[in-house]
């Protein structure tokens, strides 16, 4: 098999699992990365020291610097930088001639929402508003049940290739059956994106309900799994004000089963997010949910359903849909209440 040339813009966790796994299918893949120390220690140690620590990558796997380097002259460049970024790299690499040119095929694998004057975006959106025009319809949003450190050693994985565009959706996936992953096609682009940027703000609730069930005599496995379908029902419900298209997007590894990893896994920054509101008083450190966004560094990781937990309530209140496990996470995050006055209120 010929190799390919292939991009990643981010070189995160989630951007480096997914370059390991493209370069298992012999695909040369290089990686933009704006830290330094990411950049040597993958050229020079072949893994990402600070995003994927402990995964040696593979020879086939590079790193720059350079965005218009990386962006240039791929046959598929995947964006995973993260959504408070996106619409700023994107900027960035608009003009590259490959790009310019539609001679690149574009994918994301970034989740969450963007601000905008208009209210918040969805990633594709966001990134073919800033593209030339030739790639509205034409981009693809990939995501599932999949954690970057499992993807790196090649446990089977699923995801879900989402384009309006069935050729490039094909191309995607066609790139993205290697070893460890199993891909499929959707054409519900809208109800993919939604799965996978709210179900972190149901993963943050999912992790301080677990941490509160180590001292409470009221939470338990009948809680978590309680709070699992509810939030799957409100993810639905906030897919279909937005748009979604197919029902069983919500009920596939798109839905349920990227909802079940993300508040269950042991590697989950919005699950870690939840127990340490709940362990080390994390929200002292902020006034209100938009100091949390604005100073998330503070963290030390990137929850990202904190943020998407604005935008979801946003949305709710702007199409007046009932959203009651986001509406009570915007509120702890907000401090206008507290994890203690929620939970007395629904076990009254």
């Amino acid at each position: 098999m010929e190799e390919r040339k292939i991009g990643v813009i981010g070189g995160g966790a989630w951007g480096t699992g997914m370059a390991q796994a493209i370069a298992r299918g012999n695909n040369s893949v290089e990686i933009w990365a704006m830290e330094e120390d990411v950049v040597q220690s993958i050229n020079s140690e072949h893994e990402n020291k600070r995003f994927l620590p402990g995964y040696k990558l593979s020879g086939r796997i590079t790193c720059s610097d350079d965005i218009v380097r990386v962006a240039s002259d791929k046959e598929i460049l995947f964006i995973a930088s993260p959504s408070i970024f996106l619409t700023r790299t994107m900027e960035k690499i608009k003009d590259v001639p490959s790009i310019a040119n539609g001679s690149t095929i574009i994918a994301a694998v970034t989740k969450g929402f963007v601000p905008s004057d208009s209210g918040p975006k969805l990633i594709l959106e966001t990134m073919e508003s800033v593209l030339p025009e030739f790639y509205k319809d034409c981009t693809v949003y990939v995501a599932g049940p999949s954690h970057a450190e499992e993807v790196a050693i090649g446990k089977l994985t699923g995801l879900v290739a989402a384009s309006l565009n069935p050729k490039n959706s094909i191309k995607v996936r066609e790139l993205l059956r290697v070893p460890g992953l199993m891909v499929f096609s959707s054409f519900d682009v809208v109800g993919v994106q939604i799965c996978a940027a709210a179900k972190n703000v149901v993963a943050v609730v999912y992790g301080a309900m677990d941490a509160l069930s180590e001292t409470s005599d009221y939470i338990g496995d009948n809680t978590e799994s309680l709070l699992l379908a509810a939030g799957l029902n409100e993810i639905q419900t906030l897919g279909f004000a937005m748009g979604a298209s197919h029902a069983e997007t919500f009920t596939s590894i798109s839905g349920v089963g990227d909802l079940d990893v993300t508040c269950k896994s042991k590697y989950g920054r919005n699950r870690r997010f939840g127990q340490d509101i709940v362990k080390t008083d994390m929200l002292s450190k902020f006034k209100d949910i938009d100091d949390l966004i604005a100073n998330v560094g503070k963290i030390g990781y990137l929850p990202e359903g904190a943020i998407a937990c604005k935008y979801v309530h946003e949305i709710a209140q702007k199409k007046d849909i009932k959203l009651p496990i986001c509406d009570a996470l915007f509120k702890i995050l907000n401090k206008e209440q507290t994890i203690s006055e929620i939970m007395q209120t629904l076990i009254k």
